[in-house]
């Protein structure tokens, strides 16, 4: 017997006809982070010089783009009333939840990857090239996936959210998987000392993280990983 799949059921979800205030200015910043980390080199930036005239009109160009987006209900969670109602629900995916999940799923699967060659590569070489990793790398694995999103190939992504209920399940346990293990890698680069030693521990953590974190993921235990299912009375009909 496999491990259970925790599942939630869509016709017993309790439904929000509009989107508080609250609500909609709490999903802001979470978008104003996607638009911003779009620019590798910017952020990279960001991390090894602290904020310069650069970053911060990056950011305030972002801020300005972003809340003008908000204003017209043009970001996902910050929409006067939910687009979906029901996950399991074949619906058009609006333009503006596309580019924002793409964007989404190329700086998660970029920035992860491109730090396990960092630390790899150091391993290896007894080297750390990172500045040049990000500077070659981010931009075409990034437009990689930008590609497969213009195309609906990415979960969330797709033309139609029929597949909502499931495809959020890897969204998010790739945001939980990511964002930890980025955490605990920036935490360890800065209390570890300058060693091989201590660079194998950077692998094995920042990889464990990804397959433990990927593991209860998929068995819904994480929030917003469950697998919401139509239900009885939605498979009846």
């Amino acid at each position: 017997m496999g491990q259970a799949v925790k599942l939630e059921f869509a016709d017993r979800r309790k439904l929000r006809a509009r989107n508080t205030v609250q609500y909609r200015f709490a999903h802001w910043p979470l978008w104003i982070s996607v638009f911003f980390l779009t620019n590798g080199w910017i952020t990279f930036r960001l991390f090894t010089r602290g904020f310069d005239r650069d970053v911060l009109t990056w950011l305030a160009l972002v801020m300005l783009a972003t809340g003008i987006a908000g204003l017209f209900g043009k970001l996902p969670g910050v929409e006067p009333e939910p687009y979906i109602i029901r996950f399991t629900e074949d619906k058009p995916n609006p333009i503006y939840r596309r580019i924002c999940y793409t964007l989404a799923w190329s700086e998660l699967i970029a920035y992860g990857s491109l730090n396990l060659v960092a630390i790899g590569w150091a391993l290896i070489a007894g080297k750390w090239r990172m500045l040049q990793i990000y500077h070659y790398g981010f931009f075409p694995l990034a437009g990689c996936i930008w590609l497969l999103g213009a195309i609906g190939k990415l979960p969330r992504v797709k033309p139609s959210t029929k597949g909502e209920g499931d495809e959020r399940r890897y969204f998010y346990g790739t945001v939980w998987a990511v964002v930890i293990g980025q955490g605990l890698l920036g935490l360890l680069w800065q209390v570890l000392p300058r060693a091989p030693w201590a660079d194998v521990v950077k692998l094995l953590v920042f990889a464990g993280v990804l397959v433990m974190v990927g593991a209860l993921s998929k068995r819904g235990i994480l929030p917003r990983t469950r697998k919401i299912v139509p239900g009885e009375l939605a498979i009846s009909i």
